[in-house]
Order: C-alpha cells, then structure tokens, then sequence
C-alpha cells in the first residue's frame, strides 16, 4: 500500500460533504401548481427520444416528497446539498409573470434543508427551458440570455437571503453538444452553427446573471458555472501529432467556456477551428467578453471521465477522434473508465490555469445497478470503492494546493438520467420506481460516516 492508501485522510474542517441533484430529474409534478412545459417534457414525448419511453413526469416525486428527501440527507449526516429551480415552475413562460406557488415550494424547501444544518447550493438552470422560449428561438436567441437574468433576478430576490451560493449554468457544453448539434437531448437539434451560437449565449445569460446577483447587495454572494470538465489525454503520449488533438479536444470541451469566463476570451486556437467550420462568429458582439467575464467566483466541477484522443478520424468537424478507453482500465456502469488521478490533474490545473479561484466539485458519481438484496439493503461496493479512489484524489489535489471547498456527489437518488431514463442508477439512495420507496445504499451510509467525521479511513478501514 502507498502511505495515501494505507493512512486516514482528514479534510479541512470547513469542507463540503454534498450531494447533488436537478429539478426535471427528481421532482416530476410537470403539471402541478401552474408549472409551464419545459423543453425536456415536450422532447420526452418524441418517439424513440428517451430510452422506453421514459419521461420525468413523475420521477423521484420530490416536488411532493421533498420533506422526506431532506430527512434522507440528515439520516446521512451530509451538510450540503445542491439541487436546481424549475424556470418553468416559477415563471411558466419563461417572462413576465412569477408562479407564487413555485416560489413557495422552493421556500419551503429551502428552509427545510437549513432546519437540518443543510447549506443549499442552488442552480438556476439545469436543461429546463421553459417551452415558450423555445418557441421563441431558444438559446440561439440572445434575448434567451435576457430572459435567464431577469428570471435569475427573481431568485436572488426571493431566496438570496438565505442562499449565498448560485451555479447560474450547468455544462454548457453539454447543452451545446446534445441538444443543438447532436440532437441527443431537448431540444434535439442538429445544426453545428446553432450549437456554438446557444454555447455563446449560455455565458452570455451567467455574466448577466452574476452582475444581477451583485447588484443586490449581499456582500458574500457568489455565482459560477458547473462545467462539464473532461480531462483530454493523447492516445499516444510520445506522438506530437496526438498531443497536438489532444490540446484540440480540451479547448473544444474546457478551455472555450473557462477561459472567456475568467478575462481571457475566447481562445484562438478554437476560435479559428470553429470559424473554419461554419464561418464568422457573428452572434459575438462588442461587449459580450466584458459580460461574460465581469464576475465569476468559483468554478464548479463535473467531472466523471476522461476522454482518449488521437489524431485524424474527425470528432464531428474537428481533426480528432475520441479512441475506446485502456483495456486495463476499470468501468462504471455505464462503460466509463475510472480514472481518480486525471480528476486530481484536474483540479491542479485548474488552480494553475485560474489561480485563487475557489473550486467545488458539483458533480461526481458512477452508475451501478446494485438493488436490495434479501436482507432488504444495497450493497453497492464498487460505489464505495469509486467514492473512495476520487476523494483520496481530490485530498491530494487539495495537498497540492487546489481550493477545493467542497465536493457534491450526483447524486443523492436514483433518478431520471435524461436520454438514458430510469436505467442508470447513480444515486446514494435507491428508488423503487413502482412505489417510490427509497432505501439508502451501502454507499450512502459510509459517505454520511465521511461526511460527519471528515476523515477518510485507510483502504479496507472503519468506514467500510
């Protein structure tokens, strides 16, 4: 065993211990309290969209069992939580008038996470665009960006007194990619220049959103953005021309939101590679940048794998391709290899690219598809394992000098994973979907002993 393996790791007092989740994924209720559709109701409804057929019309049904959900996180003993507001539950037309009904389930669940000592993490937008914006051009429209900040506003306004910390965006690129270019997630187009001008735009909606959250007064608030951040390795390390795609991929995944965000701008090298590919940027206009970077206070973490890149081949318009994973490599799930040091790399280049810029992890997780046994539990050892390898990784990026504040595990509940369903199983709490009864994994309970003692014990130790 190395000393990181075979000693106790203690976490700095005030860190995070959290868990995730997003309104469409978990609440269901789509129709309740004068909630409007939202893109992903209406694109669930497409043939062949989502796997059997799923929809999150009834998911977790957290927007009625939230206070069971909360009793679920004090059981674990974790002190954080991060979830998402429905825009189409609290303005139904993404303009104009406020559901007061949405509002107050969002008062009410936030008070009840701060009864229990839970500290909220709020995200404004996680993929729920309410379908009139859609209609009305969506994110290729800046006036989208608008919209968002004076919905943001709304928010701040509401629950600022009680929530310091907003993502305004969650993965932008992701939104880019599945839902404008690939037409994997709502609203399902394809159309490679519509996917580049709704990335713009998303930045465009945090900037404004953060100068809202920084006009109202409360000193301590911070906003930033949860992206979806993948390390690009070369298939082969000593082959200049896999390093070169490599540092292709990453400004194309991470470097293109990074960068602008925090006062460097769109970077060059991607900027021409997208002009190469569908022409002059013309949806960015003076001032944009200045918007765009004028506030960003954290850097919120989704970090789930890695991506193999090699040269040639053609990742969409780009001159790389994504190669399979190492076969010596262990898989979730879902495939995905598990790759703990390319997070600690990460997060340590992050402090080095963005330094004193405070870090969180908002997303980090595996699908395995442990259920009850007949003792009624979930013994989900490979989650344990997985928690296991990526904390020790992220205690040695914080050795290394990385501000990680917090890390939010996706997530606290099996839930509606979009494209994919009900069939993969991230959550620390399983569902039955039949009856929506929850039962806490193996996973669950020694993520709360993490969480309550800030200690993570030697490989094989009390925790286990």
């Amino acid at each position: 065993m190395t000393p990181a393996d075979s000693d106790a790791l203690r976490f700095p007092d005030r860190f995070r211990w959290g868990t995730s989740t997003s309104s469409y994924q978990v609440e269901g209720a789509v129709s309740a309290d004068g909630r409007g559709e939202s893109i992903w109701d209406r694109f669930c409804r497409v043939p062949g969209a989502v796997e059997n057929g799923d929809t999150g019309d009834v998911a977790c049904d957290q927007y009625r069992r939230g206070a069971e959900d909360i009793a679920l996180m004090a059981r674990l003993g974790t002190g954080a939580h991060r979830f998402s507001l429905a825009w189409p539950r609290i303005q139904p037309d993404g303009r104009g008038r406020v559901e007061k009904r949405g509002i107050d389930h969002y008062d009410r669940f936030i008070d009840g996470l701060l009864a229990e000592g839970i500290t909220p993490l709020v995200t404004l937008y996680h993929w729920d665009l309410p379908s009139a914006l859609q209609d009305a051009g969506g994110w290729r429209e800046r006036d989208t960006a608008k919209r968002f900040a004076e919905y943001a506003a709304v928010c701040f306004d509401a629950f600022g007194d009680r929530v310091r910390d907003w993502v305004t965006i969650n993965e932008p690129w992701i939104v880019g990619l599945l839902g404008h270019q690939l037409g994997l997630h709502a609203p399902g187009e394809e159309d490679l220049k519509a996917s580049v001008t709704v990335m713009h735009h998303l930045l465009l909606a945090h900037g404004l959103a953060a100068g809202e959250l920084h006009a109202r007064g409360r000193d301590d608030a911070r906003a930033g953005i949860a992206y979806s951040l993948f390390p690009s390795v070369p298939d082969d390390p000593a082959d200049p021309a896999d390093v070169a795609a490599a540092a292709g991929s990453d400004g194309y995944v991470n470097r293109w939101f990074l960068d602008p965000v925090h006062g460097r701008g769109y970077p060059e090298d991607m900027r021409e590679h997208w002009e190469r590919a569908v022409g002059e940027l013309d949806f960015v206009r003076d001032g944009d940048l200045g918007t765009i970077a004028s506030r960003s206070d954290f850097i919120g973490v989704n970090y789930y794998t890695r991506r193999i890149i090699g040269a040639g081949g053609g990742d969409g318009p780009w001159p790389w391709s994504v190669r399979p994973g190492r076969d010596d490599v262990e898989r979730t799930g879902l495939g995905w290899e598990i790759v703990p040091d390319d997070l600690e790399r990460l997060l340590v280049r992050l402090h080095r690219d963005y330094p004193g810029v405070p870090l969180l992890i908002t997303e980090n997780g595996a699908v395995y598809d442990d259920g009850p046994g007949d003792d009624g539990a979930v013994h989900d050892e490979r989650r344990i394992a997985f928690l296991d390898g990526h904390l020790r990784a992220v205690h040695r990026a914080i050795a290394a000098g990385a501000p990680v504040e917090g890390y939010y595990h996706w997530s606290l509940i099996d839930n509606f994973e979009w494209a994919m369903g009900y069939r993969p199983r991230f959550g620390l709490v399983h569902i039955d979907r039949a009856t929506q009864r929850r039962t806490v994994k193996d996973s669950g309970l020694w993520y709360g002993r993490l969480a309550a003692s800030g200690v993570l014990p030697p490989r094989g130790g009390a925790h286990r």
